[in-house]
């Protein structure tokens, strides 16, 4: 053979080799990672179960992590095929339970996601805050003791002129007894719900009637009450949009309810106790 012709096929490799080499496609939730059967098990799949193991699971190595759920997968997946394409009740209802909350799920996000722009939270501010004050604060004083008998007892005292500080020095088991009974400013949210309620009602000067708490029984003094300085917008804008995509979901669900054909059939002789009764759908 000539020479020559020895030339053209080197020639051809050479040019083969310096073509570019087609880039592998990155790797995405349809990539599949093993097959079962013919049963596809994607890489969506392993992100999905990764996300709902415990946190101390997670803290493993990506690789020790990788392999044990892929391992896992594929084991289920096994198993699956070995029971049939028939599902039982229970797992038919769980699968639809499952999918109702998913997608509900999403459609919140959705609302959620359109519910606290920028502006919608400067607007929400100003509203609540446009005078430049916030809600009220309190200064009140408190007597705790561990009886009604005894609450009523200080205040018939109180009633009849005893000093409200030198009585709670006296008889408070409370923390704040040696100083009278003090407890300083707070605003709404502070103190426990009874005693707020308790302090929310009084007029500077007054003392309440005995009220019960989880700590016992207490007279409560309100010493003064004044509207707190308005929050900066920084330090308040996180809890405004929170409030306001909750608004947004609440008012949501309102409207496709109500919009909605809803029908609650009356079922005789149901003991809401059958909630309980797994059987049902295992049969």
């Amino acid at each position: 053979m000539p020479k020559g012709f020895t030339f053209l096929p080197a020639l051809g490799l050479a040019a083969a080799l310096a073509l570019p080499v087609p880039a592998m496609a990155e790797p995405d939730a349809d990539t599949v990672v093993a097959r079962v059967n013919g049963a596809e098990i994607t890489l969506g799949h392993m992100i999905l179960a990764h996300a709902t193991l415990p946190q101390q699971y997670r803290q493993l190595p990506p690789d020790v992590l990788y392999n044990a759920i892929l391992d896992q997968l594929i084991q289920q997946s096994a198993l699956e095929q070995a029971h049939g394409d028939e599902a039982p009740k229970h797992v038919t209802l769980s699968l639809e339970n499952e999918r109702r909350s998913l997608l509900a799920a999403e459609e919140i996000e959705a609302i959620m996601s359109d519910a606290a722009s920028q502006e919608d939270i400067q607007a929400a501010y100003d509203a609540e805050y446009g005078d430049g004050f916030g809600g009220d604060e309190f200064n009140a004083s408190h007597i705790l003791v561990e009886t009604q008998e005894e609450a009523s007892a200080i205040k018939t005292e109180l009633d009849g002129g005893a000093d409200f500080a030198e009585t709670a020095k006296a008889k408070s088991t409370g923390p704040s007894g040696p100083s009278g009974g003090e407890l300083g400013w707070f605003g709404p949210g502070a103190m426990v719900p009874e005693f707020e309620a308790a302090v929310v009602a009084l007029e500077p000067g007054q003392v309440s009637e005995p009220v019960q708490t989880q700590f016992g029984w207490h007279l409560v003094k309100l010493n003064d009450k004044r509207q707190a300085e308005a929050p900066a917008l920084e330090s308040v804008q996180d809890e405004i949009a929170q409030t306001l995509r909750q608004q947004a979901v609440q008012q949501k669900v309102e409207e496709l309810t109500a919009a909605a054909e809803i029908e609650r059939p009356e079922i005789e002789d149901l003991d809401p106790a059958i909630l309980q009764n797994l059987d049902i759908v295992r049969n």
